[in-house]
C-alpha cells in the first residue's frame, strides 16, 4: 500500500490546528512557532505532490479510495489533476506567510473592558482552514467535497468576527459590531449558497446513484447516464450558485468588502487568495465536468455577470477611501476575469483563468500584507490619513508599489500573463465581451496609481513622519512574494506545464474546440 500523500497533506495542518489550540496560554510564542513549523511541513508535502505529479499521466493521480458511508454511495475518494496541484501549492505556499504576517495580530489586549484574544486559537483556526481548503481541492467524491466546502465557513467566521485590526480591536464598540456584522454576513451568504448546493447534491445522487465524480463523468461521456435537459440545468444552477457566492461573482459579492475590511490583513489574504479560489476551482472541476450541456447553456448569462464584475468591481475600487476595501473590490474585478476565462470555453481562456488563480493569490497577498503593515503603523485604513510614506519608509513604499503594479497586471509581473491569456481566449470566441473587459485593465491602472500617489507621494504628513520601514520579519514575508511575481511574470512555464493538460481534458468534457483563426499564420 502506497503512502497516502494527499491525505497526509490535509491531515497534517488539521492535526497541527488541534495541537496548537491545546498549547497552554502561557506558551503563546510556542504556539506561533508550532503553527509556522506545521505550515512549512505542509508546504514540503505540497511540493512533494507537485514533484510526483506527471502532467502527461492520468487525469487524476495519487488517488485514494476507501469505503465511508456505503449505504449512501459515499466514499473517501481523493485525486488531483494539474489544476488542483497548482492550487494546493498556492495554498501551502501562502499559509506560512499569512502566519508570519499575523505574528502579533492575536496577542492579548489589555483594554478598558479587559478583552482577551486567544493567540493559540487564531493560529489554530488558520491551520484548520488550510486543511479544509486542501482537501476540497483533492476530493473527487461530491459529498466529501461538499462537507469541507461548507465546514471551512466555521473557522473563517471566527477569524473574521473574533480578530480585527489592532488599531480598533477592544477600543471601539462600533468596530466590534462591524466585525460581527461582517462575520455574520459572510456566514449567511455562504450558508445559503451551500444549502442550495446540498439540494443539488442530493438531486445528483438521485439521478446518478452515487457521488463519485469520476464515475458520473465517465457515465456521462459514454452515454450510460443520460440526464434530462431540465434536470441537468437545475442541478448545474444549484452547484454554480454556491460557487458564485464563494468566488465572489456579482451580484453575490457584497459579503467580501465587509469581510476583508473588518478582518486583519492576513485573514483578508486567507479569504481572497485561498478560500475564494475553491469557488472558481469548483466551477472547473464540478460544473463543467458533471454538467457540460448545462454549462454551455448558461455561458452567455455567466459571461455577462463576469463582465459586470470586472467593470463594477474596478469602478468601486476607484472610489474607495478605505485601503482594504479598495483591495476587496479589486479582487471582485479580478475574479470576474477568472470566471470570464473559465466560461469563454477556450483553452487559452481556461489556462489563463487557472494561472490567474495562482497569480492573483500571490499578487493580492503581496499588496494586502504590505497594506496591513502600513495600517498597523498608522492605525488607520483611510487613504486620506497617509502621504509621503516613501520618504520615510522607502522599502515599504517600494514593495507596496510592486504589489500594486502586479494588481494592475503590468507586463513583466505574473498577473499580466494570465490576464492576457484570458482576454485572448475570450476575444477568440466572444470579441465584443473581450473588448469591453479590457476596460477593467484601464480602471485597474487608475485605482492602483491613485492609491499609491495619495499614500506614498507628496508632503510627509506629521502622523507618518516617524513611521519605521519594514522590519526583518516583514521582509521575510514580502520578499519571496515579490520574487515570485517577477519570476512567474517572466517564466510562467512551470505552472502552465502542469495545468494545460487538465484544461484540455476539461475542454473535452464540454466538447468544445478552440475557434480557428480567420487568417492562417504565415509558414
Amino acid at each position: 500500500m502506497s503512502f497516502p500523500l494527499l491525505t497526509a497533506t490535509a491531515v497534517l495542518p488539521a492535526v497541527g490546528a488541534i495541537v496548537t489550540a491545546a498549547v497552554p496560554a502561557a506558551r503563546r510564542t510556542a504556539a506561533k512557532w508550532l503553527a509556522l513549523l506545521v505550515s512549512l511541513a505542509t508546504l514540503a508535502l505540497a511540493i512533494t505532490v507537485m514533484v510526483r505529479f506527471d502532467p502527461d499521466g492520468d487525469r487524476y493521480q495519487l488517488t485514494e479510495s476507501h469505503a465511508w458511508i456505503a449505504d449512501f454511495g459515499v466514499r473517501y475518494e481523493l485525486g488531483v489533476d494539474g489544476i488542483a496541484v497548482a492550487l494546493i501549492a498556492l495554498t501551502a505556499l501562502l499559509i506560512p506567510f499569512i502566519i508570519l504576517a499575523g505574528w502579533h495580530d492575536a496577542d492579548p489586549l489589555e483594554t478598558g473592558n479587559k478583552r482577551w484574544r486567544p493567540t493559540q486559537g487564531f493560529f489554530a483556526l488558520i491551520l484548520a482552514v488550510e486543511a479544509m481548503v486542501i482537501i476540497s481541492f483533492e476530493a473527487t467524491d461530491v459529498f466529501l467535497f461538499y462537507i469541507f466546502f461548507e465546514a471551512m465557513l466555521i473557522p473563517m467566521y471566527f477569524l473574521i468576527g473574533g480578530f480585527g485590526d489592532r488599531a480598533h480591536a477592544g477600543t471601539d464598540e462600533n468596530a466590534a459590531a462591524q466585525r460581527s456584522y461582517a462575520a455574520v454576513k459572510f456566514l449567511l451568504y455562504n450558508l445559503v449558497g451551500g444549502l442550495i448546493m446540498l439540494a443539488a447534491v442530493i438531486g445528483l445522487y438521485v439521478v446518478a446513484g452515487n457521488f463519485s465524480l469520476q464515475e458520473i463523468a465517465e457515465a456521462r461521456a459514454n452515454g450510460s447516464l443520460d440526464m434530462a435537459t431540465n434536470t441537468e440545468r437545475w442541478l448545474f444552477l444549484g452547484f454554480f450558485f454556491a460557487f458564485a457566492v464563494k468566488a465572489p461573482l456579482w451580484p453575490l459579492h457584497t459579503w467580501l468588502p465587509n469581510a476583508m475590511g473588518e478582518a486583519t490583513a492576513p485573514v483578508a489574504v486567507l479569504i481572497t487568495a485561498v478560500v475564494d479560489k475553491v469557488g472558481t476551482f469548483a466551477m472547473l472541476r464540478f460544473c463543467l465536468q458533471l454538467f457540460p450541456e448545462a454549462s454551455k447553456w448558461a455561458t452567455p448569462a455567466i459571461l455577462v455577470l463576469a463582465l459586470i464584475s470586472i467593470i463594477y468591481g474596478a469602478l468601486l475600487a476607484v472610489g474607495q477611501r478605505d485601503i482594504k476595501r479598495l483591495v476587496a473590490y479589486a479582487s471582485i474585478s479580478h475574479f470576474g476575469f477568472i470566471i470570464l476565462g473559465i466560461f469563454a470555453m477556450t483553452s487559452q481562456g481556461q489556462s489563463g483563468a487557472t494561472l490567474y488563480m495562482v497569480n492573483h493569490g500571490i499578487s493580492t497577498a503581496a499588496l494586502m500584507l504590505v497594506a496591513g503593515f502600513l495600517i498597523s503603523r498608522r492605525g488607520s485604513r483611510l487613504i486620506a490619513d497617509y502621504g509621503g510614506v516613501q520618504k520615510v519608509a522607502p522599502v515599504l513604499a517600494g514593495t507596496f508599489l510592486i504589489g500594486g503594479l502586479a494588481t494592475l497586471s503590468l507586463p513583466g509581473l505574473a498577473p499580466f500573463v494570465s490576464e492576457f491569456l484570458v482576454l485572448v481566449g475570450t476575444f477568440a470566441r466572444y470579441p465584443v465581451i473581450g473588448i469591453i473587459a479590457t476596460f477593467g485593465i484601464v480602471l485597474a491602472a487608475l485605482y492602483v496609481l491613485v492609491l499609491y500617489q495619495r499614500t506614498m507621494t507628496g508632503p510627509v504628513k506629521p502622523e507618518v513622519a516617524s513611521m519605521p520601514d519594514l522590519r526583518v520579519r516583514e521582509l521575510v514575508v514580502v520578499a519571496p512574494l515579490v520574487v515570485l511575481l517577477i519570476f512567474l511574470g517572466v517564466y510562467p512555464k512551470p505552472v502552465t506545464d502542469i495545468v494545460d493538460p487538465a484544461v484540455k481534458q476539461t475542454m473535452s468534457d464540454v466538447q468544445k474546440k478552440d475557434p480557428q483563426p480567420e487568417v492562417e499564420a504565415a509558414k
